[in-house]
């Protein structure tokens, strides 16, 4: 063979070899690795696109609108399109109250998002938004979608607010539909009903281009409508609310909470001092922010359900129901005589009077807050007992309330005070502290108004709750959402009717202490309380009280931090609420 026909068969031989592993590679492309292939072909043309559901209003009882739905214009931008990251960042921030450094931020932490549309920025200005759209040639990976932002009515504690999910969220609740971009409930109502506002989301399956744009090749069943979330309707009265938020001190922070007894419905829920939900449904400011946190009444401390204080002289029911319930005492029972104090081992306990009671019954003890007669009468109590009697009575633990983040009452028992006094503690003094609802019990607002909304009840404890209805496509009652709990306080009917007795006198007897609550033409039973303050110098100011008509309608709690008297401080106020909903809420 001669040379020519050598090469001439080495050729032969490379491009049959070339052939070979074409042959092979189309083989395995096609044949072995085909639907593989194929799956990652259609995942980069084939796009699911979510549609968002509508979110439920939330309406008060008369369905009067307290959070609702508005119009927002936001702007968008899609990773995979972005070509010069920082003439974007440039561009977008002279315009927007948003960081260069914020947008490049936000541009790094979608890097592997490639397809998703990310939101940058929400509620911008119609004349903004049209000045933006004149340079969006430019800058492909922008683009705007009208979509709703949450307002909030009336600043409030109680519906919460919503925000956009983060990352911690979005890695638990992903799996339930949530997209990076969702808005999910934070705190408050809207974080409790979540699923039933919610709603959930359809989608629609499309071909695109390159550039993400729809081909429109898809006709028919690719598709699911979004099903939008229930309307909640709450037990609160608004306009009750609303004059309820008037009444509050001027630069105090407390809590006032309205509930019916006969259900448990709240009717008036306020934390003082409120803040503005509004600035938490786009993305809140650094120095917003530090006015918020840097506040010393702590704005965003929702005093009804976190809020724990010693209940002072409200708590003397407690103490009296046990003794009674114990047969420790009776309605003629006379303690050691008030001098303005009680010597116990070597202290004086002092009363809040120092002219003193002098010996009273126990209905007269509770009329004027008598803290002698409930030092004397404590010293027959067994700690352990009397701290179970008080978890009886609903004010350890958390009332259920359809709310996040409830917080518990306390109350100490003998483990308690010798793991941190010793074997040899002694109780005496401590029991008369507790007695008159200080030194280490605590309790919430919520859980006190509970309480005297179960004595007003006949001894029915109702779980408080905010929720009346759901309402939408279809209607879901408190009732099938929730587990509407009816307990009894551990008093028998008989002492049950001393201490309604008691509570009456405190308002409208000779020398009560609570009459400042009274209103005519309704029936008010209440008791004060001015408790220490560990972190002040003026007393906490309470007052607890119910009031009834042909039955009781109103339970109502006041608490005013370092606001000097209950009598002369809360009663007033509850008064005032009574007499409102007599003219204004039940003549409606």
């Amino acid at each position: 063979m001669n040379q020519k026909s050598k090469t001439v068969l080495l050729y032969r031989i490379i491009l049959g070899a070339i052939f070979v592993v074409l042959a092979y590679a189309l083989f395995s492309l096609q044949i072995v690795k085909g639907s593989q292939y194929k799956e990652i072909a259609e995942r980069n043309y084939v796009r699911i696109k979510s549609l968002e559901a509508a979110r439920g209003v939330i309406y008060d009882e008369k369905l009067n609108p307290i959070a609702v739905n508005n119009p927002s214009i936001n702007l968008y931008y899609k990773p995979f399109l972005i070509k010069d990251k920082e003439k974007m960042a440039d561009f977008v921030s002279a315009y927007l109250p948003i960081s260069k450094e914020t947008i490049l931020k936000s541009i790094y932490d979608n890097r592997y998002s490639t397809f998703n549309e990310v939101i940058l920025c929400e509620n911008i200005d119609y004349a903004v938004m049209a000045a933006i759209s004149e340079n969006l040639n430019y800058y492909p990976e922008l683009f705007f979608k009208v979509e709703t932002i949450r307002s909030y009515i009336i600043n409030n504690h109680f519906t919460g607010y919503v925000g956009r999910i983060n990352e911690k969220e979005y890695n638990t609740y992903k799996d339930d539909g949530y997209k990076i971009n969702s808005l999910i409930g934070k705190s408050g109502i809207e974080r409790y009903y979540e699923r039933i506002l919610r709603g959930n989301a359809g989608y629609e399956i499309i071909q695109v281009d390159a550039y993400g744009r729809n081909l429109k090749i898809f006709k028919d069943n690719l598709s699911k409508k979004p099903e939008n979330g229930l309307h909640i309707v709450l037990n609160i009265n608004l306009d009750l609310q609303k004059y309820v938020n008037s009444l509050f001190p001027e630069k105090t922070a407390g809590a006032i909470v309205v509930i019916n007894p006969k259900t448990g419905g709240v009717l008036a829920y306020s934390s003082f001092p409120e803040y503005d939900q509004n600035l938490f449904t786009a993305p809140i400011s650094n120095e917003q922010w530090s006015c918020l946190i840097d506040d010393p009444q702590k704005p965003m401390l929702d005093r009804v359900i976190n809020g724990s204080y010693p209940p002072g002289s409200t708590f003397k029911t407690v103490t009296g129901s046990f003794g009674l319930e114990k047969e420790y005492v009776n309605p003629q029972t006379l303690l050691a005589s008030c001098i303005g104090g009680l010597q116990i081992g070597n202290r004086f306990f002092k009363c809040w009077t120092s002219y003193g009671h002098g010996r009273l019954s126990f209905i007269d003890a509770i009329k004027v807050s008598c803290d002698v007669y409930f030092y004397d009468l404590s010293k027959n109590f067994k700690l352990n007992e009397f701290a179970e009697f008080v978890r009886k009575n609903h004010l350890i633990e958390r009332t259920g309330i359809d709310l996040p983040y409830e917080k518990k009452g306390f109350f100490p028992n003998n483990e308690w005070y010798t793991k941190r006094l010793g074997k040899n503690f002694g109780s005496q003094g401590l029991k008369a502290n507790l007695a008159i609802g200080q030194g280490e019990v605590l309790t919430t607002p919520i859980q006190l108004c509970a309480y005297y909304a179960a004595i007003a009840n006949d001894g029915i404890w109702k779980k408080p709750h905010l929720l009346k209805k759901a309402i939408g496509d279809r209607t879901l009652l408190y009732e099938e959402l929730e587990e509407n709990i009816n307990k009894t306080l551990p008093i028998s009917e008989k002492n049950l009717k001393l201490i309604q007795e008691g509570l009456w006198q405190a308002v409208n007897g000779k020398n009560s202490t609570g009459g400042g609550a009274r209103v005519n033409g309704v029936k008010v039973y209440g008791k004060t309380g001015s408790a220490e303050n560990a972190h002040g110098d003026d007393t906490h100011a309470w007052f607890a009280c119910y009031a009834t008509w042909d039955e009781p309608e109103l339970a109502i709690v006041v608490f005013l931090e370092n606001a000097g008297h209950g009598g002369s401080m809360a009663a007033p106020i509850a008064g005032k609420i009574i007499s409102y909903y007599n003219k204004n809420v039940r003549e409606q």
